[in-house]
């Protein structure tokens, strides 16, 4: 009787862990179709130095409106969704003492959206530094970059090309990376970034 129970006791183990594995293999299979359906959420951040457009850049994705904006203190954070493509969009503050705490918002980073000031020639070289220690950085080591070189309706303002060599951007193979010329007030070249940015997610 005693060996009958524990054949019994040890069929429903071999049952109860078949089960679970079938439901383990079930919500990979889940996860699987969430993502080519589109329901999955990819995060980006969006950096840069202060200044440059950062939440303009946000709320224009968003509303495709201009909107007001302050400084920001920390972050800011909204769903955008491209064509059934989710991303939730973090705008990090770009200010001396909050560039330091950027590491913080990397876990997870699938795009790193970089707005450059493209009538800030003084503080390019102090933009490429950044680029470069945070690109370096492990949590961003399977990340794509895009680079939007903005405030492009300001007479004066450096090109995309222009910035692009500046930044030694050839010297980056790490990474993907591609630079959008654009203007955060009226809109232009965001569209584009947008879906260069859902081309990204749907190659990996």
């Amino acid at each position: 009787m005693k060996c009958v129970s524990i054949r019994s006791g040890l069929l429903d183990l071999i049952v109860f862990v078949a089960h679970i594995s079938h439901l383990l293999n079930m919500g990979f299979i889940l996860t699987k179709m969430l993502s080519v359906f589109g329901d999955t959420e990819h995060k980006v951040i969006i950096v840069g130095l202060d200044n440059a457009g950062k939440t303009t850049i946000l709320y224009q994705f968003l509303t495709k409106e201009a909107v007001h904006t302050s400084p920001t203190i920390g972050s800011n954070v909204e769903e955008i969704t491209v064509r059934k493509t989710h991303f939730l969009v973090w705008d990090i503050g770009g200010q001396d003492n909050l560039r330091a705490s950027w590491y913080s918002y990397y876990g997870n980073t699938e795009i790193v959206i970089l707005v450059v000031d493209s009538t800030d020639r003084e503080r390019l070289t102090l933009t490429k530094e950044e680029l470069h220690q945070m690109l370096a950085h492990e949590e961003l080591q399977n990340a794509a970059l895009l680079i939007l070189a903005n405030k492009q309706d300001v007479k004066g303002s450096m090109t995309a090309a222009e910035i692009s060599q500046c930044l030694t951007l050839d010297s980056i193979s790490s990474h993907p990376w591609h630079v959008q010329a654009c203007c955060a007030l009226t809109g232009e070249g965001l569209p584009a970034s947008l879906d260069w940015m859902k081309s990204r997610v749907v190659v990996n």
